[in-house]
């Protein structure tokens, strides 16, 4: 089991919403970089990643492609 990446945005709404989708789905998702705005100063110019299970990624791409959430990779 291994963690894929999929999603990057500095949008922290996107963010809330892709998390509340994936996990109406039952699909676990790990947020990273949530610390990094300390480095950045708040300004939210470093952007942040949503991982998700390897076998959850192709399942979890088509639950927000099918939201029109640009998954920024």
């Amino acid at each position: 089991m291994g963690m894929k990446e999929l999603l990057r945005t500095n949008d922290i709404t996107i963010i809330a919403f892709a998390k509340a989708l994936l996990q109406g789905e039952d699909i676990e998702v790990f947020e990273l970089d949530v610390n990094m705005s300390i480095l950045d100063g708040s300004l939210g110019i470093l952007p942040r990643r949503l991982m998700v299970r390897r076998e959850d990624h192709f399942i979890a791409t088509s639950v927000l492609k099918a939201n029109d959430i640009d998954l920024g990779l």
